[in-house]
């Protein structure tokens, strides 16, 4: 019988956990906070008294994607169907919770694993080295679970942020990247990024950075842009409350905005909808958005992301910030299937609700 899993449930799975792998198990802790606290699903496969198998699904806060993150199979119940029906309950209830799409990873030594994946029309897009414990490689593997909407998702190469202050930076490079194949993605790059755009002061500790300063970045690395703000105000000035911070951060706009007055990049004033932005992005433009991070991570900090992919329904996204201490794995923000009205919530910062989006396209390839 395929039921919600309960915490009377814990001692079975542990037992079953220990009895199904050797390495990269999941603590008696770990099931405990699944089934109690994490944004997750725990679905059993029991008889009579005895765990069968079990699946593990994570959602991610802010966009329709789940991942399916462990799945296991009493040894005894091989070849009976078992896992099979756990991975049908597992993409039944991702649908429930309005998931278009679910990832997972499998080791590359499990052969029965990825073909039975692999009759569930899972496909592998990524090969993640060490990925395991033992420092076995992984291959992970996708399936839509709305296929009627066609996705049309471009090649972004990722770059995770390695600080809290560069998704800016971060973001510019993947753009970048995917127009110019000879951008080579490091630390060094992003930092330098970070130092030529940065508007030295936000809430705390070190500065972000806001369009102005991305915008010559990119342009004096041969890109071409298209600035689009909702306001001509001291960006994201109502971060911070300090009235010598306020003048240094207007000193550093105004500098960045004299710069720009002097290079073909315009600069648009007023909102753009998200309909202009798929016009610009099929006409060959990638685009950096702004976003409130409240709906992703329940904290609220001002964040780039950079689009891949639009369909009827969603905004897809790579986004830089990858919390593995939460959990996360990278998979988890790559192409990230944002439903349209809530990326309109989405797209605006601080309480004036100020909104940016840059649009880069190749200068000697403008769309």
């Amino acid at each position: 019988m395929l039921r919600r899993g309960e915490l009377a449930d814990v001692d079975a799975l542990v037992a079953l956990e220990d009895h199904c792998f050797l390495s990269d198990k999941l603590s008696r802790r770990s099931f405990r906070y699944m089934l109690t606290r994490a944004n997750a699903s725990v679905l059993v496969d029991a008889e009579a008294e005895r765990l069968r198998g079990y699946v593990l699904l994570l959602y991610s806060n802010g966009c329709s994607m789940a991942r399916l993150y462990s799945i296991a199979v009493d040894p005894d119940y091989k070849g009976q169907g078992v896992g099979g029906g756990l991975i049908e309950a597992a993409e039944r209830e991702a649908v429930e919770h309005d998931c278009v799409s679910m990832r997972l990873e499998i080791r590359k030594d499990n052969p029965a694993s990825l073909a039975l994946f692999n009759r569930h029309g899972y496909r592998p897009f990524k090969e993640v080295l060490r990925y395991y414990e033992d420092d076995m490689d992984a291959l992970r593997f996708e399936k839509s679970l709305a296929p009627q909407l066609g996705t049309e998702r471009r090649r972004v190469p990722f770059y995770r942020q390695t600080l809290d202050f560069t998704c800016g930076p971060s973001s510019l490079m993947m753009a970048m990247k995917a127009l110019d194949d000879s951008i080579e993605l490091s630390r060094t790059l992003e930092l330098r990024i970070w130092r030529e755009a940065t508007t030295v002061f936000m809430t705390s500790g070190h500065g972000g950075c806001g369009p102005y300063g991305l915008a010559l970045s990119a342009y004096h690395r041969g890109f071409d842009l298209e600035i689009h703000v909702n306001d001509d105000a001291v960006f994201l000035g109502d971060s911070v409350r300090d009235a010598e911070k306020k003048e240094v951060m207007r000193l550093v706009q105004e500098d960045f905005l004299d710069e720009l007055s002097r290079l073909p990049i315009p600069v648009h004033h007023g909102s753009v909808s998200v309909e202009t932005m798929q016009a610009l992005f099929e006409a060959g433009a990638m685009l950096l958005v702004l976003i409130s991070s409240h709906a992703i991570y329940r904290e609220r900090f001002p964040h780039w992301v950079v689009v891949t992919g639009f369909d009827e329904h969603f905004i897809y996204v790579h986004d830089p910030l990858v919390q593995y201490e939460k959990g996360e794995a990278l998979a988890d923000s790559l192409h990230m299937p944002i439903p349209k009205r809530q990326f309109r919530r989405m797209a605006r910062y601080g309480k004036a609700g100020q909104k940016a989006v840059l649009a880069l396209s190749r200068r000697d390839a403008q769309p």
